[in-house]
């Protein structure tokens, strides 16, 4: 039983996409690695709780097919905000997150980044 189990986690790893613009930060990646972890030896691992195992499956599967969005459907595709799910993707992006931390420092955080760099290349000469 624990290799059928084993064999539907594989097939929804390979399902499941993974988003470039959320490098490290990536449902479908995390999902991979977890599953590595969980199934260390492959189709021989012993489930301690396969009903737990199970539960989690099924939990995943409907996160992928959109169970509940389909299930309940939004008159619009906005939220609160009046942000689209498109403008959230390109802010939730690992660059623009990277941007917005950049941002977020103050002047002497980064006076204290610039000379701390140009102190070591001294150093180093």
């Amino acid at each position: 039983m624990a290799a059928a189990r084993y064999r539907r986690f594989l097939k929804l790893c390979e399902e499941w996409p993974i988003e470039e613009t959320k490098r490290g930060r990536d449902l479908g990646a995390f999902l991979r690695q977890r599953v590595g972890q969980a199934f260390r030896e492959g189709e021989r691992t012993q489930i301690a709780d396969p009903a737990n195992c199970d539960q989690m499956y099924e939990s995943l599967v409907r996160i992928h097919t959109n169970f509940y969005k389909n299930k309940y459907p939004r008159l619009k595709d906005t939220s609160f905000t009046g942000v689209t799910v498109e403008e959230c993707k390109m802010v939730l992006a690992t660059d623009s997150v990277k941007q917005l931390e950049e941002m977020k420092k103050g002047i002497w955080k980064k006076l204290q980044e610039k000379f701390s760099a140009k102190n070591a290349e001294e150093d180093s000469k």
